[in-house]
């Protein structure tokens, strides 16, 4: 895997800019999760630099998230919750081409596109960690896919309008 060192730069600032976002957020959630902006730089990297740096990014992030107030139960459950979730909004960077070429109108569809792409793969994985790690807190009588597809989806969705909003506003700046 090539990558310029330009890029390489770039994603060591965003990581960074990533990790200080985590602790800013907007709204914490009581067992864990938050609404932030800290998948912002990740998929600006990724919309940037494509899908290889996106990835790379968010594994990156993923990575030292754990060096800052992890909580490990198991290790399949820190794969899913710490790098893989962040290394899938990378796949964001399928769309880098698309959003170059229709720099009109239409960019807004393929910035929604590669903001839903990333967030629904991060989105499962955090869900399936829920579901085989913390059905425990499912309140007695709920199915546990339910109670996680909402306990997620009541941050990262959020999470994500907010930062396709900004990436939106931002585009001319932020992307080319």
């Amino acid at each position: 895997m090539k990558i310029s060192l330009r890029a390489i730069t770039e994603i060591a600032v965003a990581v960074a800019l990533a990790v200080i976002l985590n602790f800013l957020p907007l709204w914490k959630m009581p067992q864990g999760g938050s609404v932030s902006l800290e998948m912002l730089p990740i998929l600006i990297i990724a919309l940037r630099w494509g899908f290889k740096e996106g990835l790379l990014a968010g594994f990156v992030y993923g990575l030292l998230q754990l060096a800052f107030n992890p909580y490990i139960i198991h290790p399949v459950q820190l794969i899913l919750d710490y790098p893989l979730p962040y290394m899938l909004l990378g796949v964001a960077g399928i769309f880098k081409e698309q959003v170059e070429k229709h720099k009109d109108k239409k960019i807004n569809i393929y910035i929604i596109l590669a903001v839903i792409s990333g967030g629904l793969l991060r989105f499962v994985t955090h869900v399936l960690s829920g579901v085989v790690f913390f059905s425990q807190y499912a309140p007695e009588g709920t199915n546990v896919w339910i109670y996680s597809t909402i306990y997620i989806g009541s941050y990262l969705i959020p999470s994500l309008i907010v930062c396709y909003v900004v990436i939106a506003v931002l585009k001319n700046k932020i992307l080319f």
